[in-house]
């Protein structure tokens, strides 16, 4: 067993340390309310009468209602100046002759263990109560409510009886027992003879529940013929905080599929209409350059600008295919071309990527490298100019 309370008993100047176990309990078989259907469980709904919504149980609180309807709400504050005595403690009141405690005044029975320190004064209040056939009237504080009680022997354990209050016991009020009933003498001598014949000693073992017996054989059939379901999942959260119970990886794997799905939605957006700075930036250089060599080629003698200009031209078109690049991404981007307005110099824009800046950086100077390509061949203009002026010598 295991002791619910621990505490002393006192009586004078004696102090037993003891602990508290109840002495009895439930055998009945009880039943639960089901759904018939399906064998659901039925829950309880706790609603205010006032607004009707739901009520939680941290929102509830203990109400008097007096006898002309009027409601006190009570808070903890008000139990706290209460007189209460020793919360630990089986403060003994007097004792008094065993046969003038009514039994309808016993309420729940516990047994009372002494610890190992204090067994001697445990005895010795055991047998001077048996000795003496006295019971002693004791106060005690249980579930934070003083009770009465009777401290009396039960083989060699000290029991504890809690007690009704007097008030709690309803007066026997009946009429019909006030009228005058003729008992002959025969009949009681009769009645004497049946009670003669079915007396014998109390012997509790004897005596057994026979319908929770039967009931519980009912149970045991309908199982052991296949009409048992087990408990339906629940389908819903209860105001008790009872209700669904998930399933941890399938709730896991949804938050996986569902970030999946939101990164590349993300990504995609940030596509329509941007063009990297370093990209720009790399278009512009490109352009510069292609300018720069185009005018170093057409500063020469006015006799050799012709030639130049068409070896240039010649260059331009040459290379407009050759310079076009795609730059492939890991992520999917598309390749733009850009046409210059010149119609002679095209430059593929390098493609924008979605990965990390060291590849734009890399696209970057690849793309300026390719603009730059025109001017080793610029070297062979001279030989062309200075055949042109021998022709014209």
């Amino acid at each position: 067993m295991r002791a619910m309370w621990k505490g002393a008993v006192a009586f004078g100047l004696v102090n037993v340390p003891i602990k508290l176990y109840a002495a009895t309990e439930d055998h009945d078989v009880r039943f639960h309310q089901v759904h018939a259907a399906d064998g659901g469980r039925v829950k309880m709904l706790r609603t205010c009468s006032v607004d009707g919504k739901p009520v939680e149980y941290k929102e509830l609180a203990k109400a008097y209602e007096s006898d002309t309807g009027q409601v006190v709400i009570m808070e903890d504050a008000d139990f706290e100046g209460l007189p209460v005595p020793g919360m630990r403690e089986i403060e003994v009141v007097e004792f008094v002759p065993s046969d003038q405690v009514d039994p309808v005044l016993f309420d729940r029975s516990y047994y009372l263990e002494p610890e190992p320190r204090a067994l001697k004064p445990y005895v010795l209040l055991r047998e001077a109560l048996e000795a003496t056939e006295r019971t002693a009237l004791v106060r005690v504080v249980l579930r934070q409510k003083t009770q009465l009680g009777a401290l009396r022997v039960r083989g060699d354990v000290l029991v504890l009886q809690t007690m009704l209050w007097p008030d709690e016991v309803r007066a026997a009020d009946f009429d019909v027992l006030d009228a005058d009933v003729d008992i002959r003498p025969q009949e009681l001598s009769m009645a004497s003879s049946l009670i003669d014949s079915l007396s014998t000693d109390f012997d509790p073992s004897e005596f057994r529940d026979e319908y929770r017996e039967a009931l519980l054989a009912v149970i045991d059939r309908k199982l052991a013929g296949g009409q048992g379901i087990s408990e339906p999942q629940l389908v819903g959260a209860g105001d008790e905080g009872d209700g669904i119970v998930l399933d941890l990886m399938a709730a896991l794997r949804e938050s996986v599929k569902r970030s999946q799905t939101t990164k590349p939605a993300a990504a995609a957006g940030s596509e329509p209409g941007e063009e990297p700075a370093a990209e720009s930036a790399t278009a512009k250089r490109r352009t510069t350059t292609t300018r720069t060599a185009s005018t170093k080629a057409t500063t020469g003698p006015a006799s050799t600008r012709a030639a130049t200009t068409r070896a240039a031209t010649t260059r331009a078109a040459t290379t407009s295919g050759a310079r076009t690049t795609g730059a492939a991404t890991t992520s999917g981007a598309r390749t733009t071309r850009a046409a210059t307005t010149s119609g002679a110099r095209t430059t593929a824009a390098a493609t924008k990527t979605v990965s990390k800046a060291p590849a734009k950086k890399a696209a970057a100077e690849r793309a300026v490298t390719s603009a730059a390509a025109p001017k080793k061949p610029a070297k062979t203009a001279t030989p062309t100019a200075k055949t042109a002026r021998r022709r014209t010598a």
